[in-house]
């Protein structure tokens, strides 16, 4: 497992093995308090000598300095541990943050391009007729119209243009392009008789 700061990024699964092994001391720990406390209860700082100097004969002299001594390597290592999760966490935070902040850019530069790239509208769609052809091709109400057959911003005058392509082109699918919530959409449009007036509705 690489540690905090090392060639490799830090992942959950590596905070999760340095918290397992937190756990781990801290158990060890306290089994060594443990021991220090049947052993008459001395503790860490308690004389291991009687009155007159003399080692004590009432508790394993070895024992006890073993486990003293694992205490103190043990606390050590546990800071360390703790200053290495501290770390890991502050990784995993801050490249979390920089992963938010570049999907943020990301998406704010492609909804740019996408408006730059939008082609301008010459007409606004102002009503659908329920089954008429409009209908059915899936032309909505405040659709842009940017293409309707050969007709574009660039060669359009008048609605006049439009009704002309749709008699010419009656019964024959036409492709209309649109601009709907701000993204191009793409119609075929196929003019003919229906119930009501005119061949689009």
């Amino acid at each position: 497992m690489a540690e905090p700061g090392g060639s490799r990024p830090v992942t959950v699964s590596d905070v999760q093995q340095l918290v397992k092994r937190k756990d781990e001391i801290e158990a060890e720990i306290k089994a060594c308090y443990e021991l220090l406390e049947g052993q008459k209860g001395v503790g860490m700082n308690e004389p291991l000598v009687d009155a007159e100097g003399f080692p004590r004969d009432d508790i394993d002299l070895y024992q006890v300095r073993t486990a003293r001594h694992n205490i103190i390597c043990l606390q050590n290592d546990h800071k360390a541990l703790m200053k290495q999760v501290e770390e890991a966490l502050h990784q995993l935070h801050a490249r979390e943050k920089e992963k938010h902040a570049r999907d943020e850019a990301e998406a704010l530069a492609e909804a740019m391009s996408q408006n730059q790239s939008l082609p301008q509208a010459f007409a606004k769609v102002n009503a659908v007729t329920p089954g008429s052809p409009a209908s059915i091709s899936g032309l909505q109400v405040d659709d842009e119209i940017v293409e309707f057959g050969s007709v574009n911003v660039n060669n359009f005058q008048n609605l006049q243009n439009i009704a002309t392509v749709v008699q010419h082109s009656e019964g024959r699918p036409l492709s209309v392009t649109v601009i709907r919530s701000g993204k191009k959409v793409h119609v075929g449009l196929t003019p003919k008789r229906w119930a009501g007036k005119g061949l689009l509705g």
